[in-house]
């Protein structure tokens, strides 16, 4: 398996947990909440447009969508969530930051810490994992006999993307978070569906893992993600080869 590709050793994992967890709704809703607070209209909000395109591409209602926000807008008495970032080591040292969106701190940091110290982890303090990672936009396309790489790559690189890497199945572009909107709307614009498109944290090193801890820190990022307030799970392993979600 390769240890370099970012998309299938990690992203791929994470988005099989996202199709599974049964909870989607809810937790775009939670972020749905956060962005609308920063106003409603998602041509001036980038973040609240990348939410809601994210929404749509979970195939979340149109009217779920609009009722979230606007009762993010004029409802006073609706739930104020946060965001709270907790920084941790998995099995054998794996890098792990979970995001979450919570109205209950404490409840929020009892669960997670839970998870950690129940499947051989545990928690650290704030910076102690960040160093590891680079936040990115990632914007993936699947391989089409149709698509022209040369074509792609030339088109990613001058809307201001900053790498370009080919897969065995798609087609990964890398972009700085302040250029992720202009490169993903270049894309749009040239007919070319996206699989995936978000700002995300991307490992700058990995950390190895064998098959039995392969399958003991995915029983971990299984049970965070399974958790109502943990919107993201971001890590740096390296699963075993033969390792099969």
């Amino acid at each position: 398996m390769s240890g370099h590709s970012k998309w299938h050793n990690i992203q791929a994992k994470k988005g099989k947990m996202d199709a599974k967890r049964g909870k989607i709704f809810t937790k775009i809703g939670k972020e749905l909440m956060m962005a609308a607070k920063e106003g409603t209209n998602p041509d001036t909000n980038a973040k609240l447009r990348d939410i809601i395109a994210k929404a749509k591409a979970a195939n979340m209602p149109n009217d779920n969508i609009a009722r979230v926000i606007k009762k993010a807008a004029g409802d006073t008495g609706s739930a104020d969530y946060e965001e709270i970032v907790y920084e941790g080591y998995g099995p054998n040292g794996v890098a792990v930051i979970v995001e979450a969106y919570t109205d209950n701190k404490n409840r929020t940091a009892g669960n997670v810490r839970h998870f950690f110290d129940k499947y051989g982890g545990n928690l650290g303090t704030t910076g102690s994992v960040t160093f590891m990672f680079n936040k990115k936009g990632q914007i993936i396309i699947e391989k089409t006999e149709e698509q022209d790489e040369e074509e792609l790559m030339m088109l990613a690189l001058e809307s201001g993307a900053e790498d370009f890497i080919s897969e065995d199945t798609v087609f990964e572009i890398i972009t700085e978070p302040e250029n992720f909107d202009a490169v993903k709307a270049a894309v749009l614009e040239a007919g070319i569906e996206i699989l995936e498109g978000e700002v995300t944290m991307i490992p700058n090193v990995t950390t190895s893992l064998d098959l039995e801890t392969s399958e003991k820190f995915q029983k971990l990022v299984d049970a965070l993600l399974e958790d109502d307030d943990v919107d993201n799970v971001y890590h740096n392993a390296d699963f075993h080869e033969d390792f099969e979600q």
